[in-house]
């Protein structure tokens, strides 16, 4: 196979190029379905005379579904997007690429969708896609999953799609509650991911930050202490990358303290922890559950992000632990190169 795509791109480079765009242009069909022809056309940055050609191609072939809500990929295309990951990886330089960000960080391996998230926010369905795909691969009976909460976790949860009855996995929150949207909420993500595998899973009913009196009183409750002891046990790990600055805001930290952690370097947090581009502890906070040392512990991390912003806390999250699976996608890679 890798030896007929030599001869084609060079004997027929515009079969190569041909199937480079029905290849993107069914994909972005899959992450935003349903979907209209305009605003396809919109968020590939293409004319709306190209889609229709390809739109027309697609259908006659049964990959895709064309109605009054709008396009949706078939279960044949699903297939096709399938069978066509890993070549479209090699066709489009994901795979070196990948293999340049694993060695410049040093980490245990890097997966990439095609694309920049910056310059089409739906393309963290598919970032989040990837990142499940890797867990359930990875999964097995009788682990113990921790997640933290936010957007692209939800999504993450979302986009878990199997069949199989993992009735000996438990689903925990990696930490407490944060900030007032409760839909992606650490327990709200668990509980959508345990429906999704059919598993069991534990709740943490307080808030991510306690005083030292409080956390010494309300860890002894035996609710609370059963999901803690279970979050001990974790040997999955699921997470996303945040800034420094926006984690403050969302824990709604004093001006003071947020003006401290800036002035001190901070770029990233982690489970409570602040720190700057070297990977140094800049701000700590008095938070439940998974902590740095637990981090370090886990036999498999999985961190899932987009967006060349979180680049910095990225790297710098290298510098406190390199065992971990890092899901981003393109740009975002090209940018840590950079760096």
């Amino acid at each position: 196979m890798e030896n007929l795509l030599e001869i084609q791109k060079k004997f027929i480079p515009q079969a190569i190029e041909l199937m480079e765009k029905r290849y993107s242009i069914l994909r972005q069909i899959s992450i935003s379905e349903p979907v209209g022809r305009r605003n396809l056309a919109n968020i590939m940055g293409i004319t709306e005379r190209i889609v229709r050609s390809e739109i027309e191609f697609l259908k006659e072939q049964g990959l895709i579904n064309v109605d009054i809500s709008g396009m949706t990929v078939t279960e044949e295309g699903t297939k096709i997007l399938d069978d066509l990951k890993n070549i479209m990886n090699d066709i489009m330089g994901l795979s070196n690429l990948q293999e340049k960000v694993r060695k410049k960080l040093g980490i245990k391996k890097v997966l990439l969708v095609p694309g920049s998230y910056d310059e089409n926010n739906s393309l963290i369905k598919d970032v989040a896609r990837c990142g499940a795909e890797y867990f359930l691969s990875i999964l097995k009976d009788g682990d113990t999953v921790s997640i933290t909460g936010g957007n692209t976790m939800l999504e993450f949860a979302n986009n878990i799609k199997t069949d199989k009855k993992y009735q000996n996995v438990t689903v925990v929150p990696a930490r407490g509650s944060m900030g007032k949207d409760l839909e992606i909420q650490s327990n709200n993500v668990v509980a959508t991911t345990s429906k999704k595998l059919n598993s069991n899973y534990k709740l943490l009913n307080l808030p991510d930050e306690l005083g030292d009196e409080a956390m010494k009183t309300i860890i002894q409750e035996p609710e609370i202490k059963n999901t803690l002891d279970f979050i001990n046990k974790t040997n999955i790990l699921v997470f996303g990358i945040g800034k420094a600055d926006e984690m403050a805001k969302k824990r709604r930290i004093q001006e003071e303290k947020l003006e401290d952690i800036i002035k001190k370097g901070g770029v990233g947090e982690a489970f409570g922890h602040y720190f700057n581009q070297d990977g140094e502890i800049v701000c700590k906070l008095n938070t439940v559950a998974i902590d740095l040392d637990t981090f370090k512990d886990i036999k498999e991390n999985i961190a899932i992000f987009a967006g060349v912003k979180k680049v910095d806390a990225l790297i710098a999250m290298t510098k406190i632990n390199k065992n971990f699976v890092l899901v981003t996608d393109e740009a975002s890679a090209n940018e840590i190169l950079r760096r």
